[in-house]
């Protein structure tokens, strides 16, 4: 059962690999797509990448609601801003977490997410 949208009607395996694409290109660091569609009342797809700064989670995060403005993608809300350790971006069917590399190590959520199908990685352009 799919979460109902609000704006955009792309699905949301699209969605994760837009967002994906554009984090990847903004340097986003070992990015982790897990579908969770049936299984999670939260989200269809969550997401965990890793910022090299606060700065950069930022940066990653105020893009990500660009991205959302562009293509119309829904946005809940963010959490996490302030200290950028952990970012945590709500696009409805799509959570994104954007953590600094020693938060990621703490909390380990992709093991909450261990049997969920990972998503595949998108081949870089050379």
């Amino acid at each position: 059962m799919e979460k109902e949208k609000i704006y955009a009607e792309v699905n949301s395996r699209e969605k994760a690999e837009s967002i994906r694409a554009w984090l990847e290109e903004h340097r986003a660091r070992d990015a982790a797509f897990f579908d969770l569609q049936g299984t999670n009342p939260l989200a269809e797809i969550m997401a965990v990448v890793s910022a090299t700064s606060v700065r950069h989670a930022r940066s990653l995060a105020d893009g990500l609601l660009e991205l959302c403005r562009e293509r119309n993608f829904e946005f809940l809300r963010m959490e996490g801003y302030q200290t950028g350790l952990w970012i945590l971006v709500d696009l409805n069917d799509v959570i994104v977490h954007i953590m600094q590399e020693a938060e990621r190590d703490i909390y380990h959520l992709e093991s909450l997410w261990r049997d969920a199908e990972r998503l595949p990685d998108v081949p870089s352009a050379s």
